[in-house]
């Protein structure tokens, strides 16, 4: 932090002069200030510290929070400073303490009736006596100042204090058995002392009393994003109490918009707070009798036998009258492979009869969430329940971007006295981004959890007890995210892929693309133009070549290089993709899919899904096309099989020639390739091989066709490994004839596997 930078800091900080301003610095600015000057050793000036410290105590005030681990350091600063808002903020404290202190006082209890005996009228007003002598020692006489709070305040005590002369004047005539008929002066100093109360209260700065607001709209613009729903839902607010006012003046409207509601989003877009806060305009607004919000889902409707689904619903909607029902993931009610002892369908009948029936209907408001596509297709598959929604009455929660999540990420670790400093919220973001994968990401839910593993993984590894200060136990480094952020392997899958035996050519072609990806991300970061990176590609070759090893190598270069965010390999087959019956094919392709979202989908034998134009493998490929463009960059699919097959398969279908550039060619392994991976997996289990072994394989690989390449090799070490253990059989050998595989054992191993192959 600079000279300059400093001083303009402590020019921000003291042009804060009133509670009623906005500090010039938000609570987690004030905490990453604090953090700079303490990493580089400098200090603000005394007044410029103290008032800084008592904006954090503001903030902290403001948020309802107790600040005990700030007292310290408060009182000290307050003797350097005697600034205006460091000794108001100390007042401040005080003054919240004696109210907290004093809306815990139940005078009520202490009022006295007319019929009260003598010795009950004794303990009520000894029992008040006690009270205010308690409160009395509470009062700071060290408090100076002329404001309506210091007035307000002295009134308070002053009233204690008059309260103290009449309960002893009680006290004394009960005791003495003298007349205390006159009990409204006793009575009257109890009511005039929450009239002080009050009044005190109406003093203290607005901040306070902020968080008592009720008003849901205020709710709503508090939260982060969401600037479309904000927009729809003031307007909203302002169409419904419209309406009322034209009602009032005696206008009819016979064809309402009606309160039922449906909000769709994806995971922790904020579907049910949305819908709690609507419940609650609409009480405001004396649509509803109350605010209550009755939540239930499938389970809690759909009964197991006949008749128990009816009744479920119909308990709930009785229990919902004058509210809400939330009906969270409600396309679950109607299931596409619903059987006839699924019983969803009757929950929508009674919920449709019962917002329609006489009995309840507009008595409650049903408000439905879910999966937009999900939400989408239940109700148009329901007509009858389709059209209680009317089109207006739909409200679609977008995802939030990652600038907002980390706001969300920022908010969650405040309101559990954490910050992140400047570099640990840049590493947080990145984490976002890479949490962000597929519609399953669970929005500010995800952050959020985020958020604690972060914060467990600083408690699990911190020493006890807490002897440093204690700013240093509210920060989060980016050494602490980096432990959920670790992308480092075991081995760079740029040094596995240099460790395969052969595979020159496809090793430079790797090298070469995952070369070309690093700079065109450089090249993206430093805001530069950047070619299109075409990554789906061909794996061509037979079998055992080594196509799907290198393809999960690749995937995680690629997860290195910062373009995929999972780095993971999901290998299909046609049954993976393709079902028997109409319709089914998009939705198991889009499964697989989703299960490779982040990562590389790797289909090998690819040109089986293409089998003629009537096939369910057309549908296969064209929801794979359809997809591979959705998703774009968040997914590279692979295809792979023989050479000729995968030509004339891609060939044949325009969009996946157009998005297919890349193509890879497996070569088979040459004998001496084939004798090297041999020697790899024979030294990998700590075997060796006697003299004659490698001429006689070397002999057989020269004679013969070999198929199966690699495959071939690894079937025929793990045979003969299991031959020479039928030739030690159950007697004692030593460590040498357990670690030697002789050419015998290689032979029975050839034959078996040759005739397994041939078979």
């Amino acid at each position: 932090m600079s000279t300059k930078e400093l001083q303009k800091i402590e020019e921000n900080i003291k042009s804060w002069q009133s509670f009623d301003e906005t500090p010039p610095y938000n609570e987690i600015e004030i905490l990453r200030i604090l953090d700079k000057v303490e990493q580089a050793s400098i200090s603000l000036d005394a007044d410029a510290e103290a008032i800084l410290f008592s904006m954090l105590t503001f903030y902290r005030l403001k948020r309802n929070v107790a600040d005990d681990h700030l007292n310290k350091q408060l009182d000290l600063l307050n003797n350097k400073s005697e600034h205006p808002m460091v000794t108001g903020v100390q007042a401040l404290k005080h003054y919240l303490g004696i109210f907290q202190e004093m809306k815990e006082t139940d005078l009520s209890q202490f009022q006295i009736r007319e019929t009260d005996f003598d010795p009950v009228k004794l303990k009520k007003v000894k029992g008040l006596l006690a009270e205010m002598e308690r409160l009395s020692k509470l009062k700071n006489h060290q408090l100076n100042g002329t404001d309506k709070l210091k007035k307000a305040y002295d009134q308070i005590f002053e009233q204690i204090e008059w309260i103290e002369d009449v309960a002893e004047t009680m006290v004394y005539a009960l005791e003495n058995r003298k007349s205390t008929k006159d009990i409204q002066p006793y009575n009257e100093a109890m009511d005039k002392l929450k009239y002080q109360m009050a009044l005190f209260y109406n003093e203290l700065p607005s901040f306070i009393k902020e968080k008592t607001s009720t008003d849901p709209l205020d709710e709503l613009t508090s939260m982060v994003g969401l600037h479309q729903v904000k927009d729809y839902i003031n307007r909203y607010y302002q169409y419904l109490k419209y309406q009322q006012e034209r009602k009032k003046a005696g206008f009819q409207m016979v064809d309402e918009q009606g309160l039922n509601m449906v909000i769709t989003g994806n995971p922790g877009t904020g579907k049910t707070t949305i819908a709690r806060l609507l419940a609650n305009i609409y009480y405001r607004l004396g649509l509803l009798e109350t605010n209550e919000v009755v939540e239930v889902n499938r389970s809690q409707l759909v009964g197991s036998f006949m008749g128990q689904s009816e009744e479920n619903t119909l308990n709930y909607v009785k229990k919902a009258l004058g509210g809400v029902l939330f009906i969270d993931e409600a396309y679950n009610l109607k299931r596409e492979d619903q059987t006839g002892n699924d019983y969803g369908q009757a929950v929508i009948d009674t919920l449709v009869s019962s917002m329609t029936s006489n009995e309840y209907a507009n008595k409650f408001a049903v408000i439905m969430a879910g999966y937009p596509e999900e939400m989408e297709h239940f109700l148009w598959a329901n007509q009858g329940l389709r059209s209680r929604f009317p089109e207006g009455n739909f409200i679609q929660l977008p995802d939030f971007s990652n600038e907002e999540l980390l706001q969300i990420a920022e908010e969650a670790a405040l309101n559990n006295d954490y910050f992140f400093t400047e570099e640990a919220r840049h590493r947080f973001l990145s984490l976002i981004d890479k949490s962000r994968v597929d519609e399953s990401f669970g929005n500010a839910r995800t952050v959020k959890d985020l958020v604690l593993k972060v914060i467990f993984h600083i408690g699990a590894n911190h020493s006890l007890p807490l002897k440093e200060n204690w700013l240093s136990h509210m920060r989060i480094t980016e050494h602490d995210i980096a432990a959920l952020d670790d992308q480092q392997e075991s081995t760079e899958p740029i040094n596995q892929l240099e460790q395969l035996i052969g595979l020159d050519n496809v090793k430079e072609e790797v090298k070469k693309l995952s070369a070309f990806v690093q700079v065109q991300q450089k090249r993206k970061a430093r805001q530069l133009p950047t070619v299109p990176i075409q990554l789906h590609s061909v794996f061509s070759g037979n079998p055992g070549t080594g196509k799907t090893t290198v393809a999960k190598i690749f995937a995680q270069i690629l997860k290195q290089c910062g373009l995929l965010k999972r780095g993971h390999l999901v290998v299909a087959s046609r049954s993976d993709l393709v079902a028997g019956f109409v319709g089914q094919t998009a939705i198991k392709t889009k499964n697989k899919i989703r299960e490779a979202l982040g990562g590389v989908l790797f289909i090998d034998e690819a040109y089986s899904l293409f089998r003629g134009e009537k096939d369910f493998g057309k549908e296969a490929i064209d929801t794979l096309v359809d997809e591979m463009t959705k998703h774009n960059e968040n997914l590279v699919v692979i295809l792979a099989g023989y050479k000729n097959e995968m030509e004339r398969f891609i060939a044949s279908n325009p969009g996946l020639e157009s998005r297919f550039k890349k193509y890879f060619h497996f070569e088979d392994y040459s004998t001496e390739e084939l004798l090297e991976m041999i020697d790899y997996h024979v030294e990998t289990f700590q075997y060796q091989l006697d003299n004659e072994v490698m001429e006689y394989v070397t002999e057989q690989l020269e004679n013969a066709t070999i198929r199966g390449n690699g495959r071939f090799v690894v079937n025929l070490v793990n045979e003969a490994i299991q031959y020479q253990a039928l030739r030690l059989g159950d007697v004692e050998e030593t460590v040498e004839q357990l670690e030697l595989l002789t050419k015998k054992d290689f032979e029975l191993a050839w034959k078996s596997v040759r005739r397994t192959k041939e078979a």
